[in-house]
């Protein structure tokens, strides 16, 4: 089982994951990537736009990922 600071860690982290996923949807939806106080506009530069949309998305599986280990012990962190 997970001690405290494990699961303190896990559930910022799949609170983190929501957030994300958020992001992206709106992203999608939207047509903009928000970086930093602009945002990338998919009609004025796809190639900048599909990049960001993928950082979110390797993002969102890392910290998802890492959540899961936290939250379920899964052992990742050992096997590493």
């Amino acid at each position: 089982m997970a001690d405290g600071s494990d699961l303190i860690v896990g559930l910022i982290g799949l609170a983190l994951v929501v957030l994300i996923a958020m992001r992206i949807r709106r992203g999608l939806r939207d047509g903009r990537m928000p970086v930093y106080r602009t945002y990338i506009q998919r009609d004025e530069q796809p190639g900048r736009f599909r990049f960001m949309l993928g950082v979110h998305v390797v993002s969102l599986v890392l910290v998802a990922v890492i959540a899961a280990d936290l939250l379920l012990s899964l052992g990742l962190r050992a096997r590493l």
